[in-house]
């Protein structure tokens, strides 16, 4: 099988590559900048609708992961033409070379398609997101149902994502969290905001699956629990032996960020939970399994 990533650099891209080697698939991991990443290397600028044609004429993949976005979501605010040209043009040039060359496409989105009103969503709710990172990620959401024959294609939304190793030049949420009480800095984090946090080995993991079962449809592929970005410190801080005294309260309001932030887009994940062998993880497994990496890395 050939598996061509896009975004492969960053903290699920990245992971997906390396288990997909472990399993003895052929990997062909594409970014925009050359970087040191697992698998085959292919320089892909998404929003060049020639080139993605070249890449996968090149290729010939049997399956495509589109993990490449602009997640950013004060700079899609700011910038909207960019974050439409990476988010929906991007994604309109993969899902054509893809249904032209009969793969497998698997799309990753995010639970921002939602408003946050309600929280706990399910695949039904419909969509209404309150920022324009979350309108583009939903518009390509369409362009890939709409494209795409219903068999071919999985769009997986996860919420939060974390992992053991900092990617694309960037600290994860948990990363930070772990970093910052070890050197004993305090931090203000939200009580205010719901989410379902998701470790990218879990993604990743539930991906492959997805793969190698030819699952189509569209799945909430988050963590299996709803907490506030609170309570996911202090949860990162037990798991860890921290000092969650150092964790101060405050509310989302007392931050100005140029896009709005849903306020409860937690995500509802029993349809995965009937459909996957690998099962969404509960954050206490996540924690458990993010502790284990980090531990190896160190060893």
């Amino acid at each position: 099988m050939k598996l061509l990533i896009t975004g492969a650099s960053g903290l699920y891209g990245s992971k997906l590559a390396k288990l997909a080697i472990e399993r003895g698939i052929e990997v062909y991991s594409s970014d925009i900048q050359d970087t040191s990443i697992s698998g085959n290397f292919v320089k892909l600028d998404i929003s060049g609708r020639a080139q993605v044609g070249e890449v996968f004429d090149g290729i010939k993949p049997d399956v495509v992961v589109h993990a490449a976005t602009l997640t950013d979501v004060d700079k899609c605010e700011l910038n909207k033409e960019l974050a439409w040209k990476i988010n929906v043009d991007g994604t309109i040039n993969i899902a054509k070379a893809a249904k032209r060359l009969g793969a497998f496409l698997v799309y990753i989105s995010t639970d921002y398609v939602f408003s946050g009103e309600k929280g706990y969503y399910v695949e039904s709710d419909s969509p209404d997101p309150v920022n324009y990172y979350g309108l583009t990620k939903l518009e390509a959401e369409t362009v890939v149902m709409s494209m795409m024959p219903e068999s071919d294609f999985f769009i997986g939304r996860p919420s939060v994502m974390y992992g053991s190793t900092p990617a694309a030049g960037k600290v994860n949420f948990a990363l930070w969290v772990i970093e910052s009480l070890r050197k004993g800095e305090r931090i203000k984090i939200v009580t205010d905001q719901w989410n379902t946090p998701t470790l990218n080995t879990n993604l990743a993991d539930m991906t492959l699956e997805v793969v190698e079962r030819r699952l189509s449809g569209v799945y909430h592929t988050c963590g299996a629990t709803r907490v506030s970005r609170f309570e996911f410190a202090e949860k990162i801080a037990d798991c860890f032996g921290l000092d969650k005294s150092l964790i101060d309260k405050v509310s989302a309001s007392q931050f100005s960020w140029p896009a709005l932030r849903p306020v409860d887009s937690s995500l509802d994940t029993s349809l995965a939970q009937r459909a996957f062998k690998c099962k969404p993880l509960t954050m206490d497994k996540a924690l458990e399994q993010l502790k284990r990496e980090l531990n190896e890395k160190q060893a």
